[in-house]
């Protein structure tokens, strides 16, 4: 068993909403392995990285991808951050990945002064253009396709994303 597809991408390209509304328009159950983590920890990724730091969360989000990817058969949203993981990339290799590409511009202005992403506090800007930067790459390497999500509004992203999916059955 195997997700119909996996979504990835930086903060703010609307991975939880897009994969929501994807297994929606496919009759099939999502999953967000963030949601997973906090279910099974009782705290929030925030307080995770607060309380335990970056390292502990990132075994945690290893640990709950594997599971995801190896249980569930729906539509499944990764953390922005899975990919940093190379036991991860290397599961996702087998997998149809999608990954949803955001300009900064367009990530700053859906992140905002989120206070829950713990690794933008302070300059969001900042902070935002490093992660991408050193992102962007991995997410293109174990992604199938990509779809720019800049101008787009989540449906439109969804209805792409979907077409895809059945394209490649």
């Amino acid at each position: 068993m195997s997700p119909i597809a996996v979504f990835v991408g930086p903060p703010g390209a609307g991975k939880t909403t897009v994969a929501g509304a994807v297994a929606a328009m496919l009759g099939v159950t999502v999953r967000d392995t963030d949601q997973d983590i906090e279910a099974a920890e009782g705290i929030s990724v925030q307080d995770i990285f607060v309380d335990h730091g970056e390292a502990h969360f990132r075994a945690l989000e290893e640990k709950a991808v594997a599971a995801a990817l190896s249980d569930h058969d729906g539509v499944l949203a990764l953390g922005g951050g899975a990919i940093l993981s190379p036991t991860t990339r290397a599961l996702l290799q087998d997998q149809r990945v999608i990954f949803l590409d955001v300009g900064l511009v367009a990530a700053v202005a859906r992140v905002g002064m989120n206070a829950n992403r713990p690794l933008l506090l302070g300059n969001v800007r900042s902070q935002m253009k490093n992660l991408m930067d050193q992102r962007r790459p991995l997410y293109r390497a174990c992604s199938r396709f990509a779809i720019v999500t800049d101008t787009l509004d989540a449906a439109h992203v969804a209805e792409q994303a979907a077409a895809l999916i059945q394209e490649d059955r």
